[in-house]
């Protein structure tokens, strides 16, 4: 279920998502707020779920891990007990970053890392005695566009265009 917001909390959202480490200060300027009710406002959307996780995005290739892939995975068995053993597996390896549940052709889609080929090789030879029948790996060779955030505020059809504006003085507290 969708969490309803309102324009300033797409101000904030829009504006954490373009730099975390933005101060409370800078929050409140940007928003018309008081400091007070801007980290109310971020604490409920914290609260709320919407803001599941603040951190740094870290440069894969820069920080020792040259390898970056994409697994499919397509499993032999669709019962509980094989889906768990194979989803605690992918769960407690570091590197796997992302892993999603899917639907379609295959049933999961893993994001790994590697420092070296060997290291990629322990990975899917885990991952292949989980369970999985069919696994296909592709080596991401340069990103073309790191991950983005959500397009809030944007209607349908804008492309890039908020929708939201700023306010240019005054204050606002709810």
């Amino acid at each position: 279920m969708a969490i309803r917001l309102d324009e300033i909390d797409i101000q904030l959202l829009t504006e954490l998502q373009s730099d975390a480490d933005r101060t409370n200060v800078d929050l409140a300027r940007l928003t018309g707020l008081s400091p007070a009710a801007t980290l109310h406002r971020v604490r409920a959307l914290k609260e709320s779920g919407l803001i599941r996780i603040i951190r740094a995005q870290v440069d894969p290739g820069l920080a020792g891990f040259p390898l970056q892939v994409w697994v499919s995975a397509s499993m032999g068995r669709h019962d509980p007990r094989t889906d768990r053993v194979f989803e605690d597996y992918v769960r407690s390896l570091p590197q796997v970053i992302s892993a999603f549940n899917m639907a379609g052709e295959t049933d999961y889609l893993l994001q790994v890392v590697a420092r070296d080929v060997t290291e990629l090789q322990q990975v899917l030879a885990g991952l292949s005695t989980r369970g999985v029948q069919r696994m296909v790996t592709h080596l991401v060779l340069e990103e073309l566009k790191p991950p983005s955030p959500l397009p809030l505020g944007t209607a349908p059809g804008t492309a890039g265009r908020t929708g939201v504006r700023r306010r240019e003085s005054g204050s606002r507290d709810r």
